[in-house]
């Protein structure tokens, strides 16, 4: 069965940094495409990052030179680098791959002063 376990999440103020990890259940690399999504209150599921099998990444537009994803085959862990977070930035924040349908615990961000 797989399984994605997110962690690393917390509270920060504004312009400050998070990293956050989330470990497989199974071999990463079995996957082409692996993502990190977020929701906040109120709101969707967003897709937020992809990463492919040969490292090539994506991001929605409103993370674009602030957030980077990452993946470690070797470890089975992909991790999103979160820099000048913003307020807008909070949200319970999962990983899976893309499309997928293994929706762990995720991880709560919140970004406030």
């Amino acid at each position: 069965q797989v399984q994605f376990v997110e962690s690393g999440g917390g509270l920060v103020q504004p312009g400050g940094s998070l990293r956050l990890s989330c470990v497989s259940s199974v071999k990463i690399f079995v996957f082409n495409t692996l993502a990190w999504y977020r929701q906040a209150p109120g709101r969707q599921r967003e897709l937020v990052a992809t990463i492919t099998s040969s490292s090539n990444t994506e991001y929605t537009d409103s993370v674009k030179g602030r957030f980077t994803i990452s993946r470690d085959n070797s470890k089975n862990m992909i991790s999103l680098q979160m820099n000048d977070l913003e307020p807008e930035d909070t949200a319970v924040y999962y990983c899976n791959m893309k499309n997928g349908p293994w929706w762990g615990q995720g991880t709560q961000v919140t970004v406030s002063s």
